[in-house]
Parts: C-alpha cells; structure tokens; sequence
C-alpha cells in the first residue's frame, strides 16, 4: 500500500501521486494514448491506496477525466468520491496576467469544480508566468478569499522560487505546499528552498523524479535517444547542463547497483531518494497506463538505507546543478528551457 503524508490539518495524500500532465492533449509526440487502459490504471491505483492525483486548469481535458473517473466511483466500487483527492493548478496566460482580477479568478475555480464534478476543490496551487507583471500577491489573496468561501479546501503554489514564495507567506497567504521540478538531475531546490519550505512547514511535492522516463534500465548502454514526448525534450536540456550524456550512464549504472540490491528498478531507487529528501512531502510520478501500476506500488516495499542515499549524493556533488532557483531558467526570456514552454494554454 501507498504510503500517506499529512499535507494539512485534516488533509492527507498519498506520499506518491499520481501525474495527469502525460494525459493531456500536445504532450506526446508520436503514440496515442489508450484512455480506457488509463481509467483502469486509475482504479487499480486507488485500490492500492494511490488515492491522490495531480492535475491542471491547462492539461486539457484531465480535469474533465478525473472528473468521469469521480462518476464512476460512485457505482459499485470499494472507495467513493471522498476518498480521492485531486490537486489541481490555477495557470493564468502569460499574456492575461495583467488582467487577472477576483472575477476572473472565481470564474476559472468555478471551472475546475464543474469540470471535476466537486463542490470544492482539494488544492489549488498557483502559478504566475512573470514576477514583472504585478498582482501575483492579490491573485494569491483571492484564492484565499475562495477558501474563505468555500470553493477552496487548500492553496499551494508551483513553480515559485524562494523569494516570491516568501513574499506569499510574508501576505499572510497559508501556502500548505510548493510544487516544483525536483530529481537526481534537477537539483535547483536544494540550493534555497527545501530548506526555506522545512522553515515554514511548507511541503514540496516533486515532479519531474522520474524525468519523463528517462530513469529506467531500458536506457543504459544507449548512445544517444530519439525524443518521444516534450518530457523528454525537456530533460535532455538537463542532462546537457548537469551530467552530459556520460554522467548519466554512469548513474544509470550506480542506480542500477543500488536497485540489485534491494530487488527492485531504477525508477524506484531514484523516486526513493527524492523522498528521502528533507522537506519532501511527495513525489508526482505520471501514469500513462496500468502497466506501471505494480512497479508504482514497488515504490514502499524497501527502503534505502543512509549509505545508499550517501553514495548517490556523493556522485551528484561531482557534477553541476542547473543554474538560478527553482523555474528561474524556465522564466529566462531567451533560454532554451523558456522557448519550449508553452504559456497561453487557455487561449489553445
């Protein structure tokens, strides 16, 4: 069974959550994906105690997904409706920030409730495309007045950076989790974060462990990889600025010794790792059909122990970590981590 992590007062997860972003339409380059198979995986992982699933108002058609998988719940299934928690995101355009006022904001939370099928939503969690453009504090103070109203049962943020996340707390605004990129190639919020994030008793919750894939046995020995999804567009920039292409099959390698030892795969030794990071709440690993689900559920059948988890930081040190805080690159007009995002989603 899937480990649980009290993320609020009277509000727990499970420690590994299910990703929807790979649903989304736009996010695969070449295979379609079975959606019946994934509706199946989502009820073989709520059996199994993955109860919490992550979301956004900008993965097109997720919200509506979970929100059928909600329905179907209620019609002779062992878990109901309230045994599922869905976290989603609040995205505004890049090119509407200006513009976001309360209204806007209601509207686009209405949308999500009536997307999932809810009468609140779980946790919002906040981003904003350029800290240039004011109104971020205010947008974060009308989520606040949301949860004032009922609409909203927790707020978080994603892809905040340390200062303007403690700008949010400094407003008063009761932040319960930061939701960021965070593996064994993307150390950027060990640098600050984690340990401002352990400070006020906010949690990460980390996507990216699994780096669209990328860390897995199938890899190893390989030359060079035929991108198939924008998650592996993005990695490799990272692979390319932090280990290059030989240090990561040198740590396809120690992983793999690491993964012998305890009976188990690659992908479960390096999301263990991230999970025994203090400040590390849980790990966000995507689901893109049931097959994964039994090595999923691998995740807490060991545990590494202090002179594994000492070793790989060992080899990490060697190598650089990604420059600037958390996102910082992603929001960099002109960087090649900024010209793959895509930040008009509501509008496509």
């Amino acid at each position: 069974m899937a480990e649980r992590f009290q993320l609020a007062k009277d509000y727990s997860i499970s420690r590994v959550i299910n990703g929807c972003w790979q649903l989304s339409e736009g996010h695969s380059l070449q295979t379609k994906l079975d959606m019946q198979d994934v509706t199946k995986a989502f009820h073989m992982l709520a059996e199994r105690g993955f109860t919490t699933f992550d979301c956004a108002d900008i993965y097109t058609g997720t919200e509506e997904f979970l929100g059928e998988f909600l329905s179907e719940l209620k019609h002779g299934s062992t878990l109901s409706p309230q045994d599922i928690q869905i976290h989603t995101k609040y995205v505004p355009d890049i090119n509407l920030l200006s513009e976001v006022d309360y209204n806007y904001t209601e509207k686009i939370i209405d949308r999500s409730l009536k997307r999932q099928k809810r009468d609140v939503l779980d946790l919002v969690q906040f981003h904003w495309w350029d800290y240039n453009v004011p109104g971020y504090i205010e947008t974060a103070g009308d989520l606040l007045k949301l949860k004032e109203k009922g609409k909203i049962r927790n707020i978080a943020v994603t892809n905040f950076d340390t200062k303007h996340l403690s700008e949010l707390v400094d407003a008063g605004i009761p932040i319960v989790s930061c939701q960021n990129q965070y593996s064994v190639f993307d150390r950027r919020p060990e640098k600050e974060l984690l340990d401002y994030c352990t400070s006020k008793g906010i949690s990460l919750l980390c996507y990216g462990t699994l780096s669209g894939g990328l860390l897995a046995e199938k890899w190893l020995g390989q030359p060079s990889i035929q991108p198939e999804t924008r998650s592996h567009v993005k990695y490799f920039q990272v692979i390319e600025d932090t280990l290059g292409w030989d240090g990561y099959q040198e740590l396809l390698l120690l992983l793999q010794k690491i993964a012998a030892k305890h009976s188990v795969k690659v992908s479960q030794v390096a999301t263990k790792y991230i999970l025994s990071q203090q400040g590390v709440g849980a790990s966000i690993i995507g689901v893109r059909n049931s097959r994964h689900v039994e090595s999923n559920a691998q995740i807490f059948a060991f545990e590494l122990d202090s002179s594994d988890i000492d070793e790989i930081k060992q080899f990490l040190n060697n190598y650089p970590i990604l420059d600037g805080e958390p996102f910082e690159l992603e929001r960099t007009v002109g960087s090649k981590y900024r010209n793959i995002m895509k930040m008009n989603l509501n509008e496509e």
